[in-house]
Order: structure tokens, then sequence, then C-alpha cells
């Protein structure tokens, strides 16, 4: 897989998209100045708009007043902010359909199984140009005039036909496919259409085309989680790049995402999930072969619990999932145990999806491609994936600042459980900023509550609370509570890393996570050990400051106190490029028990995360090298401020045991002492170099041969 090729075609294919969005809005009257009456010369018929005087009819026309309805009810502070954000919105909302249709047809899943970007044949058009009217049934029928403009480009043959026909027909299949994945190709966003105009020769779907080879998207190939997650990361690599390089200030809820995903390497997101949930199973089914599937279990003794546990039972979530990868891995594994346990592959991919994996993000576009990726791994396993019921328990956070008390005025509910509803809302009231670690802190009964909001009924003639949009919103937001409040067998995520915190995000951070507030991750690895069950796992990869500094020493104490390290792999300073972030991956167990970790340190392993890899294999292989350790926890307290010193020597923990520390000394000295520094004490460049002892080893002779200045260690100071 060429990254670079991802990397390129992902930077401008954003790019290009926001500026055709951009222009078209300008053409439809809207722009950074507002939004645009009608020109005096339009009818009922014919709209213009401009000084171009851009011509709009039909349905068209329709699609603008929604658009224009739904640009003045977002709520921002100025209106290029919200110009800008729902450009970004568009522009991400086709990019993760484009590659969705991609992924799909090259794999055959497509319902019309016709290639929508590219054609098998080699042809210039795309096959579903060709073969439009063989599929008319998948695309939901033509009406007359899709029919005649069809038939017209077919046979002329014309450029400009054809461009309108592809554009009809890509814009059908896209709604079409509503029906297989509701909650990446949504019917609530029609006006979308009119700011996309599809090409199959120039702009986006042809970069994509001759950008980045098809292999790279081929299940067989393993090409799935790899190439929507780069594509996701280096998508948002430009917005990443602008957060994070900004001068003091704080990042904004909206910059959040762009400031803190980034895209978990594939060797690494194995390592969390084969010794949080693969080991989680192995110490309950005392026959299992999985450990010889598990690549990355890293070499420890097992401490068997229990030999029933029933695979439908183990719950796994990432709270902070981004494009969905973890979870699609864990899918991977948990086929495996439920293959051990009897099922066939098409009940187990339906039972993983309702049973087991759960995922939440603040960020749409990458919980779109999370659900898309889960859909697509289920469809692997199952034909009938795309035409069932069957839907991925991942959710978006959104914010209930839009929810007032007028809306619980009009419901015909108990007073309690309008209560509770009022403090759902309260909670929820900046989920977007706050996500995963908001916390329930009493317990909200959601089947109670579900059944309520079911039953409310829906006036759709005249809804002036928007009764049927906040009730919608509500259930949604129930399936958040109810995530949040379950307890799981095996947490793994790749947290974000924060700490220009906006003012919303601190306090509370302040007020709920004091003692792990130094930066947002690690306010999840507090937060999330304890949604584990007792003996579950935790899993990890963060920055290994937590494992060293002063501002994390509480977390510290608290992991070492009351939970277990089951491992930990340190990475070389340097070794992840995709930031400049030193880095660790981790792995906790909810359990004071006293065994022992596995340590692995590869800080002397230069070359990016390729050589950590096979570092981190060899050390698997062989247990004997000299970079793999196993110590018990509580060494690190006999160090002051409890650093996470694995590879601490026996003497040397003695040492800090039964040895006197320098401050209780009775009567501590300074070290060396002109006695008047302004007469004996000069800078390096004040003096002749002829004049100075400069090599240690010469001194006697120097002072024979009558030099006069001499190297002096003395502090001071900070310099930078």
């Amino acid at each position: 897989m060429d990254k670079r090729a991802i990397n390129n075609f992902a930077v401008k294919a954003r790019r290009d998209l926001i500026r055709d969005i951009t222009n078209k809005l300008g053409l439809l009257g809207i722009d950074e100045a507002g939004i645009q009456e009608k020109r005096a010369e339009s009818t009922a018929e014919i709209e213009y708009y401009g000084e171009l005087a851009y011509e709009i009819s039909g349905d068209d026309i329709r699609l603008r007043r929604e658009l224009v309805s739904h640009l003045k009810s977002r709520v921002a502070d100025d209106w290029n902010t919200v110009l800008q954000d729902f450009t970004e919105e568009v522009a991400y909302t086709w990019f993760n359909r484009i590659i969705a249709i991609r992924f799909m047809e090259v794999n055959d899943y497509l319902p019309s199984k016709t290639r929508v970007l590219s054609s098998e044949n080699g042809r210039t058009e795309p096959d579903i140009l060709t073969e439009a009217f063989d599929i008319e049934d998948d695309l939901r029928g033509f009406n007359s005039n899709q029919r005649a403009l069809l038939a017209k480009a077919l046979d002329t043959e014309i450029p400009e036909d054809l461009d309108k026909a592809y554009t009809m027909l890509f814009i059908k299949q896209a709604n079409a496919l509503n029906d297989n994945l509701p909650y990446l190709f949504e019917r609530t966003s029609d006006y979308m259409q009119l700011l996309f105009t599809p090409s199959y020769h120039d702009g986006v779907i042809k970069d994509l085309i001759d950008g980045i080879p098809e292999s790279d998207f081929d299940v067989q190939l393993e090409g799935q989680v790899e190439i929507i997650g780069w594509l996701y990361q280096y998508y948002n690599e430009e917005p990443h790049n602008a957060v994070v390089n900004i001068n003091g200030g704080t990042v904004k809820t909206n910059d959040i995402p762009a400031a803190t995903q980034l895209f978990t390497t594939d060797w690494v997101v194995r390592y969390m999930v084969d010794n949080s949930l693969g080991k989680y199973y192995l110490e309950r089914n005392a026959h299992s072969e999985l450990g010889t599937h598990l690549e990355f279990l890293l070499p420890d003794s097992l401490e068997m619990v229990s030999d029933d546990l029933d695979v439908t039972q183990i719950k796994v979530i990432d709270n902070a999932m981004g494009s969905g990868h973890i979870l699609v891995y864990a899918f991977d594994v948990l086929m495996k145990m439920y293959a051990e346990q009897g099922y066939s592959s098409r009940e187990a991919s339906s039972l993983i999806l309702e049973n087991n994996l759960f995922g939440l993000e603040i960020d749409k576009r990458a919980y779109q491609l999370a659900y898309f990726a889960l859909m697509m791994k289920a469809r692997e396993y199952n034909r009938r994936a795309l035409t069932s019921n069957i839907s991925p328990k991942v959710y978006v956070f959104e914010d209930t600042s839009n929810i007032n008390d007028n809306y619980f005025e009009s419901l015909p509910v108990s007073e309690s459980n309008i209560q509770d509803l009022k403090y759902i809302v309260s909670l929820f009231h900046d989920s977007r900023t706050l996500g995963s670690i908001i916390q329930i802190d009493k317990p909200v009964k959601t089947g109670n509550l579900r059944t309520v909001l079911t039953n409310i009924p829906q006036d759709t003639s005249l809804d002036l609370n928007n009764t049927r949009e906040i009730t919608y919103q509500l259930l949604r937001l129930l399936d958040i509570v109810e995530t949040m409040q379950n307890k799981y067998e095996a947490v793994i995520t790749n947290p974000p890393y924060l700490n220009k915190m906006n003012k919303v995000l601190k306090e509370y951070v302040k007020t709920h996570y004091k003692d792990y507030s130094s930066d947002l991750f690690s306010v999840f690895i507090w937060h999330n050990i304890n949604m584990t069950v007792t003996n579950g796992y935790a899993a990890y990869m963060t920055p290994f400051v937590w494992m060293f500094i002063k501002s994390y020493e509480n977390l510290r104490k608290s992991i070492l106190n009351t939970k277990l390290i089951s491992s930990l792999i340190q990475m070389e300073y340097s070794a992840f490029e995709e930031a400049t972030v030193p880095i660790n991956t981790f792995v906790l167990k909810n359990s004071s028990t006293s065994e022992n970790g596995v340590y692995i340190k590869l800080s002397d392993f230069k070359g990016g995360m390729d050589v950590q890899k096979v570092k981190t294999l060899e050390a698997i292989e062989n247990p004997d090298v000299d970079y793999l350790y196993r110590t018990n926890q509580s060494n690190f307290n006999k160090i002051p401020g409890s650093p996470i010193a694995y590879w601490a020597s026996d003497n040397l923990l003695r040492d800090f045991e039964i040895g006197q520390q320098m401050d209780t000394l009775v009567e501590p000295r300074v070290g060396l002492q002109t006695g008047d520094n302004s007469v004996f004490l000069r800078q390096w460049f004040e003096v002749s170099y002829a004049k100075i002892a400069v090599d240690a080893k010469n001194i006697p002779e120097s002072v024979s041969s009558n030099k006069k200045w001499f190297p002096y260690n003395k502090g001071g100071s900070y310099r930078k």
C-alpha cells in the first residue's frame, strides 16, 4: 500500500470538493456576504441567482429552499462559521460516499453488481452509464425525464449529455443505497445533491480511480481497514495541522476531531485487541486454540478463571472509535471465537453486531466510516448483511442545546419521565465537546424512556416545537446512554491527545477528573479502566509521558494501587511517523492482583513503526531477548514519584528501599565555590582560546606551562 499516493489523493480531494462546493453555493446566491434573494426576472418555474443569473428549475428550486432553511437553523457565532462548517460537512459527506461506493464496487458488494465509478470492461465510461437500463430496479426506477435524458446520452454519446446522465445516475445510486446503509447514505440531506456534480473524466472520482490501486480496496488482500483508515487520516491532515500548530489559545469544539484523531497503526491495534479481548477469552476457555491466531499476544502465563464463557456475552467498546479500525479487527477475533463455539459464519456475523461490539465518536464523518467498515465486515461473512435489519451499535454524539422546555411542555407523559429526560438533556448539552468522558451520576432506565418516547403521538401537520425531530434525537441519545452505562469485558481505544482544552471541556475535566486532568488522554486512561467488569481489560495507545512526568503522578499511583499493568510496549521516541508524539501501548486489568507485568522496551530501535513491529514479534518469538522485562508493579512505588521504571534492576530498587535520600542529609554542602565570581569566572567567549587548558588530561602540564583559565562546571539560571 502506497501511503504517499493515498495522502496525495485525500488532501487534493478535500481541497477540490471544498472549492467546487463553494463555487456551487456562490452560483446559488449563497456566499460570505449572506443568502441572496432570487433575481427579479425569476418566475414560478425558473429562479435566477447572482450576477451570472444562474438558473435553477424543477426539483432544484425545492432543494435550494431546504438548503436555505437548513443554513438558517444552524446555531453559531457568525455567518462565516456557519458557512465554513457546512461546506466542510458537505465535502466530507460526498467524500465518504465516494470511498464507500469504490470499496463496494471493487468487492462486488453493490446490490446491482454494476460498477459506479469505473468499468470492469476497461471502458472510459463507468458501467452504471452503459448498463443503466438493465439495473433500473436497483436504482428505484426512472421517471420520463430521466429515461429521456439517459436514452439521449447513450444515443448521441455527446460528452455534455453523458455528463448529465452520469450525474443523475450517481445521485440515484447514492439515494438507493439508503436502503442498505442508511446512516451513511442519509435521506435527510437531499439538498446536498445540489452542491456536488460527479464526473468520471475529471475531479475526485477520476483521481481516485487513477491514483489508488484497486487492490488497496480488496478484502481478499486485507485492504479494508488500512485503506478506509488512512483515507480518513489524510483527508483531515490539513485541518489537523492548522489546529495543532495554533499559537496559544484553545481548540474549539468543531476542531477537536481534527486536533485529536490519529489513525492507529495496524500492528498496535492487533496488540491491544489480542492482549485484552483475546486474553480475556483465553483465561476462560482452557482448551481454546485462539491463541495460535493472535500474532501479537505477548508471552505470559494465563490465570485461568473458568471454562464456561458464552461468547455472546462478551462486550467490547471503543469509545473514541475514529474510523473503526479497532472494532473491525475485534470483529475478526470474535469471528474466531464464535467458530470455536460452533456458530456458522453467517450467524456469527449478525450476532457480533447485535451483542459484542460498541462504539462512540464525537465526529460524524468518522462515525459514518466506522459504521460502514463494520457493515462491510459483516457483508464479508454474510451475503445478506446489506438487505437485513442488522446495524452496528456505533453512535455519534449530538449536542442537546437545541432542546428547550417547549418540547417537554407538549409531551403527554408523567412528570417523573419528564424529569429523567431533562436530566439526560442537561448531561449531553455539550456532548460534541465532552463525548465519552461524560459521567452519568444516577442510573437511567433507558428501556422505560424508550417506550415513552416511542408512544408519543407524531402530528406532522403542525409541529411548531419540532416534536418529531427531537423525539428521534432523544431516542438516539438513549442508545448512547445505554452504551455508557454498560460494563465491558474489553475497552480498547486510541484516546484523544489534547491539553489545549476550551473552557467547557477544561471546567468539566477539572470538576470530574481533577487528579487526571493534565491531558485528555489521561482522563480516558482512568475513565476507561473503570468501564470494565472486574478482571476485564482496558487497552490504549497514548503518549508515554504518563509513565514518568510529575503532572501524571496521581494517575500512576491510582493505577498502581488499584489496577494491574498487564503489559506495556514503549516505542522508540520518534517511531510514530504520523505525529511528533513519543508513544506507548499498554493493557490494564481491572484487578489489584500481584501478577507480574510484561514490558517491551523498544527505545534503542530506530526506524519507525515497521521496525517496532519486527522487534515486538521477535520478543514474542523469543522472550529471552534483553529488551523484554517481567516485573511486579509494586516496585514502582519504591521510587519517588512512582515512575513506570520497569527496567530498574533489583540493586537499584534496593537502593531506593534502604538507601538514605539526599534531602535527608543533615548538612548538605554546595559544590565548587570561587569566593569571588567576578574575579575568577569568565564566559567562554571572553577568554583567548590559547590561554584555556581545554584538555582535562593535560591540566598538570598546563599549569606548568602557565595556562591561566580552566573549564569549570557551574550551575546557573536556565538559558533556552
